[in-house]
């Protein structure tokens, strides 16, 4: 099975059903639903670890508050004969200060160590690097053995059952990376490298965000994290490392040169051609991208187009102006030659 019919295949699990558990009213909230940009669907270890402190910290928190409020109605409703205990000097003792320092003293120790124990860099991990931009992510992949460096936007591809290291940081202002169902967050700072840590335990197409308010278009600054198996991973890999792929027809070759007429090269970079510009995404393979505009749509020649004749309109406040003028033919032919390089 090649990578892109594994990515096909994770793609059709994006709509999953809702995952409510039976039991206690207060444990529907903690149940959730499973999904792409969830904390409480753990798909790493970490995140797990976090998980259970949650639930462990809302479900004690409960508990208590049921009991207190309890207690608070007997005090209020019951006949003073009745009540008469809740003022002695062994109930202010053992329930207004034993019970808080016991519950205190052992949910602090275990907060600690949960904290302590996740986001520990480990020995073999993949190394990537994340640079957030207003208001998209710039993605680099180090060399690595045989394997090239390459750059890619807006989508993080790894290997399940593999640690990663994510050294991040910003081009501009403050942003935060954030991968919910991998674990916390750790914010993204100007000229200061921060390393996020995880492993993702099962294959899924996971959501990640900037949990930072950035500017006017932060709510619209997402991304995409594949998990894959190993050996999907490594064909991921070795296909990206690759320069772009030549036109195969007159009229995707038509698209290439207007790319190259617009001056579209003095921003983005495509490998294999002389489009060379830095300030833009990597667009070597943007065509095997699942969204275009950091998660806003999905990846399409339809989508393309609108977002190249219309990008200030979508998303005031980006730094590509939009190309209005283009006529209809010239966008389509654009945007196809855009869409076949995977």
């Amino acid at each position: 099975m090649d990578h892109e019919t594994t990515l096909k295949r994770l793609r059709g699990r994006l709509n999953p059903a809702a995952r409510c558990a039976g039991g206690l009213v207060w444990a529907v909230p903690l149940a959730g639903c499973s999904g792409v940009q969830s904390a409480l669907d753990p798909a790493g270890g970490d995140a797990w670890d976090l998980y259970w402190l949650t639930i462990v910290m809302t479900v004690g928190a409960t508990v208590i508050f049921i009991f207190v409020t309890a207690l608070l109605l007997y005090a209020i409703f019951a006949p003073p004969e009745s009540r008469a205990w809740l003022g002695t000097r062994r109930t202010i003792v053992y329930g207004g200060l034993a019970f808080p320092i016991v519950t205190l003293s052992l949910l602090l120790p275990y907060g600690l160590v949960v904290m302590r124990n996740t986001d520990v860099p480990q020995a073999g991990a993949l190394q990537i690097e994340a640079v957030g931009e207003q208001y998209w992510w710039r993605v680099r992949y180090p060399a690595e053995g045989e394997q090239g460096e390459f750059s890619t936007a807006n989508e993080l591809v790894v290997p399940i059952g593999r640690p990663i290291a994510v050294t991040v940081t910003s081009f501009d202002v403050i942003h935060s990376f954030w991968i919910p169902n991998f674990g916390g967050k750790i914010d993204m700072i100007p000229g200061r490298i921060n390393t996020f840590n995880f492993t993702a335990d099962r294959p899924g197409i996971y959501r990640g965000v900037c949990a930072e308010f950035c500017g006017a278009q932060h709510a619209r600054m997402a991304f995409d994290v594949m998990a894959l198996e190993p050996a999907a991973f490594e064909a991921w890999r070795r296909a990206q490392a690759q320069p772009a792929r030549e036109p195969a027809t007159p009229f995707l070759e038509r698209g290439r040169q207007l790319f190259r007429s617009g001056g579209c090269g003095s921003c983005h970079v495509v490998r294999g051609t002389d489009a060379d510009g830095r300030v833009g995404p990597d667009l070597t393979h943007v065509g095997s991208r699942r969204t275009i505009g950091a998660g806003q749509f999905p990846n399409n020649i339809g989508t393309l187009a609108g977002w190249i004749a219309n990008v200030q309109h979508i998303k005031p406040g980006a730094r590509m102006p939009s190309y209005g003028s283009l006529t209809g033919e010239d966008l389509r032919a654009l945007a196809g030659y855009l869409e076949s390089l995977k």
